[in-house]
């Protein structure tokens, strides 16, 4: 039976999504860690991780994203936490789907997140590529047994590591939604890979859809980048497009709230990128349940222009 965030999109309509959860951790007293960002934190805080969830399902989520994006064997073992691989991804997917039952008065959906970040974010750590791949395989097996009904790989910014976790995650044979990171060169002004500037947003995009997501999403990108990166995404990409940004900064192993976008002006801005195509919205890091409701609350706004832009 065809999920009810899959018949959404596929009926054109707009799917709205959870916020930041590892900063949001933060912002409610939890400190980032050096070699997990808040992929250990389920292990004392699984609790307000919980109340996080349920924040964002009760904002207006339908799908909510699991706090995983730190927990893959390479990340969790710099921590020291390599033997608590499958209890801490088990746990968080746990987590949410008690938030779910907690909050949910419709169908929500929960997304397990997989990113390919290095050990300690140190990009000359990574195992060999056999190795590698065993790693995400490992993650997206659990986070499917589990009961995750999609992966969201997230962060996808490079054209080295990121095929590795694509092709475990195509494997599950779940939904697989692709979110590539992007933002503005600071000299150029082209839109380039997040973490790698010298790589643009088109060879970045034309190595990772060699296989076909379900779901394409600029996600983790700078505000300032989206609308160009809208355009170069669909000259590649006809299927459905979801947009959920950063705001702030990234100061290893905190976010920084420096500059974030008021929630009122994310809902404003997320009508030109419905207007342009865009069906899924949300938010990453810096962003809160507050973004969430203003994107809830613009709804109506959101629809005409979403039909505006099916009627052209």
């Amino acid at each position: 039976m065809i999920a009810d965030w899959q018949q959404r999109l596929e009926q054109g309509q707009l799917l709205l999504i959870d916020g930041g959860t590892g900063s949001e951790l933060q912002r409610r007293g939890v400190s980032g860690d050096v070699a997990t960002w808040s992929g250990a934190a389920v292990q004392k805080h699984d609790t307000l991780i919980r109340e996080i969830h349920e924040d964002y399902i009760r904002a207006g989520a339908q799908v909510i994203i699991t706090n995983t994006f730190g927990t893959s064997r390479q990340m969790l073992e710099g921590a020291g936490l390599g033997g608590d691989v499958r209890r801490i991804n088990q746990r968080a997917v746990e987590v949410a789907k008690e938030a779910r039952d907690n909050a949910a008065e419709r169908p929500v959906a929960i997304a397990g997140s997989v990113s390919a970040m290095p050990p300690h974010f140190d990009r000359s750590a990574y195992p060999d590529a056999d190795a590698e791949l065993e790693v995400y395989r490992e993650l997206v097996d659990i986070l499917a047994n589990a009961g995750v009904d999609l992966i969201a790989l997230e962060m996808m910014e490079e054209t080295q590591h990121a095929p590795l976790a694509i092709q475990a995650a195509i494997e599950t044979g779940l939904p697989i939604w692709l979110g590539i990171s992007c933002k503005l060169h600071p000299e150029t002004g082209g839109v380039v890979s997040f973490g790698h500037p010298d790589l643009s947003l088109e060879r970045l995009l034309d190595t990772c859809l060699r296989e076909t997501p379900a779901v394409v999403n600029l996600m983790h990108s700078e505000i300032d980048a989206i609308s160009e990166a809208i355009g170069v995404v669909q000259e590649r990409w006809d299927g459905p497009l979801g947009v959920y940004p950063e705001s702030g900064t990234f100061t290893q192993p905190n976010w920084t709230f420096v500059d974030i976008i008021a929630p009122e002006d994310l809902a404003r801005k997320a009508i030109d990128w419905v207007a342009a195509g865009v069906q899924l919205l949300g938010g990453c890091c810096g962003t809160s349940p507050d973004h969430i409701r203003a994107l809830h609350d613009a709804m109506p706004d959101l629809e005409t222009a979403r039909e505006r832009e099916r009627s052209r």
